[in-house]
């Protein structure tokens, strides 16, 4: 499952655009909009899903899911649970 901040976070990583990423996708320009827009897990076309996180991860990006285990050997980010106070 991919999130819409990962997605934000990919291209920010990627230094690339929403339109760009498109692109790189195949999917158009509003799908991606949608999709970052949403709130938690992204709500869309198991295709769309599919192209935009191949292309992601084709650009140099790879995509951690909620207690997987990164494979990669790169440098990264990962965004820890905050903690109730």
């Amino acid at each position: 499952m991919i999130t819409g901040s990962q997605m934000k976070a990919a291209r920010a990583l990627l230094g690339v655009d929403q339109k760009e990423l498109a692109r790189l996708s195949g999917v158009s320009l509003p799908t991606i909009q949608r999709m970052e827009a949403s709130d938690g897990i992204v709500r869309a076309v198991v295709d769309s899903l599919e192209k935009v996180a191949n292309a992601i991860n084709e650009a140099g990006v790879e995509l951690i899911g909620s207690g997987a285990r990164s494979e990669g050997s790169g440098r990264g980010v990962r965004l820890l649970e905050r903690k109730q106070p």
